[in-house]
C-alpha cells in the first residue's frame, strides 16, 4: 500500500506541473497573439512608426521593429515547442502511473 500512495503523491506532482505547463503555454499563446497582430498591423501602417517605452512613445525604424516582432514570434514558438514536449512527457508519465495504480488494486 505504501507504493501506491507514492505514486498518488507522483501522480499529483505531475498535475501540478502539467496545469503549470498549461498557464505558462496560455500566457505564451496570448502574447504570441498580440506580437502577430503587432506584426501585421506594422504592415498596414505608413513609413512613420512608434514604439512605447515605459511611458514615452518614442519614433523608431519601421525595419527594426519589424525585425524585434520577428524574433519575438520565432521565441514564443521555440517556448510553446518546449513546453508541448514537457506536456507530452508528463502527460505520458500521468496515464503510466494511472495504468499501474490500476493494475495495483486489482
Amino acid at each position: 500500500m505504501v507504493e501506491a500512495e507514492k505514486k498518488m503523491q507522483e501522480m499529483q506532482l505531475i498535475e501540478q506541473s502539467l496545469q503549470n505547463i498549461l498557464l505558462q503555454k496560455q500566457a505564451f499563446q496570448m502574447e504570441l497573439s498580440e506580437t502577430s497582430a503587432a506584426s501585421n498591423e506594422l504592415q498596414n501602417s505608413g513609413d512613420e512608426v512608434f514604439k512605447i517605452i515605459g511611458q514615452l512613445m518614442i519614433k523608431t525604424d519601421k525595419k527594426k521593429i519589424k525585425e524585434e516582432l520577428e524574433s519575438k514570434e520565432k521565441l514564443l514558438d521555440l517556448r510553446l515547442k518546449s513546453l508541448d514536449k514537457q506536456e507530452s512527457s508528463l502527460s505520458d508519465r500521468l496515464e503510466k502511473l494511472r495504468d499501474e495504480i490500476i493494475s495495483d488494486t486489482k
